[in-house]
């Protein structure tokens, strides 16, 4: 199993670049970072110190859109940046919430998802591409590579990524959506004739280490977390909008319980302590998330390894940030590679 660290990019960037360094000299294999251009500074140019400031660790975002920046300048920018340091990138795309919500935008479709995700990766690897008509080549382009993993939860989005995408990106750890949500890929795949095993499955929530199973210990790391449920919820509310709150569509245990949400605030997107995710029940933080001492966090791990996980991306937008990210590569990330 790889893992990931994923943060969002708050000033100073050089902070950001710091912990992407620390994090591959724990063990990490990945640097992810959020992309909404109006709530964070923009993350591809500090991707670029990222990587240039390590030696293996691959950098992408968590996730970018076909709508905020044209898809011959996103493939345009991973090229650059594949071309400059060896291609270490990965694009994690999306239909776009906080980046496309926040500027008064709805999430694109999914038709153009799967468009997005042929051309981006088409042009980044320097094979000629149809654009509304239009063939167009990045010329300079030699030898790239850049594998396109498609964040989804809703069964026609997994289909998708089934079919066309390099890997799968599910934003939560709980063990029964994951091997629901993982079946549901592969199946797709399988169905396009494609090798199920060729989709890396990613999977991103966050981990609060803490020094024992105490209940003190885990009610904080759970508030510190809870913002997460309210993250996932946005997408679920626009599931419920297209199949209902009960639906053989969707499993019920990712439905259920935003029935109490009422609305949400981008400004608190992302944050501990976000006053639009106390609707969260304390049961789905624990799903969600990996809470507790690094056994505990072990044995969930181990758990999704075995339903086909291949990495998984830690978020970490907490008050023990810094101690998590240690734990990990002192304790976590060593019990598990063996």
């Amino acid at each position: 199993m790889d893992f990931g660290l994923v943060l969002q990019t708050d000033p100073p960037a050089s902070a950001t670049v710091a912990l992407m360094q620390r994090a591959e000299d724990l063990g990490f294999d990945y640097g992810w970072t959020f992309d909404s251009a109006v709530l964070w500074q923009e993350p591809f140019v500090i991707h670029s110190r990222i990587l240039a400031e390590t030696e293996r660790l691959r950098v992408g975002p968590m996730v970018t859109n076909p709508v905020t920046r044209s898809l011959e300048v996103t493939a345009s920018t991973f090229a650059t940046l594949n071309e400059m340091y060896g291609n270490r990138t990965v694009c994690g795309i999306g239909r776009g919430d906080s980046a496309q919500r926040v500027a008064g935008r709805r999430p694109t479709t999914l038709a153009r998802l799967g468009e997005a995700i042929s051309t981006i990766r088409g042009l980044a690897e320097g094979r000629e591409v149809s654009m509304d008509g239009t063939p167009v080549r990045l010329p300079w382009v030699k030898d790239g590579r850049l594998p396109v993993w498609m964040a989804a939860y809703g069964p026609k989005a997994l289909a998708l990524a089934g079919r066309e995408a390099d890997g799968f990106i599910l934003q939560l750890a709980d063990p029964y959506l994951t091997a629901w949500m993982v079946d549901a890929v592969r199946t797709a795949a399988s169905d396009a004739g494609r090798d199920p095993q060729d989709v890396t499955v990613c999977v991103a929530a966050p981990a609060y280490v803490t020094a024992d199973d105490s209940p003190e210990a885990l009610a904080h790391a759970r508030e510190e977390c809870r913002w997460f449920g309210g993250m996932v919820g946005n997408h679920v509310a626009d599931l419920v909008a297209r199949y209902g709150q009960s639906s053989e569509a969707v499993p019920e245990a990712l439905t259920a319980y935003i029935e109490e949400r009422r609305g949400y605030d981008y400004a608190h997107h992302g944050r501990a302590g976000n006053p639009d995710t106390a609707f969260v029940p304390d049961a789905v933080v624990d799903r969600f998330c990996l809470l507790g001492p690094p056994s505990a966090q072990v044995e969930q791990l181990a758990e999704l390894r075995e339903l086909g996980v291949d990495q998984f991306a830690m978020y970490a937008m907490h008050d023990a940030r810094d101690a998590t990210i240690e734990a990990y590569g002192a304790e976590v990330i060593p019990a598990i590679r063996g």
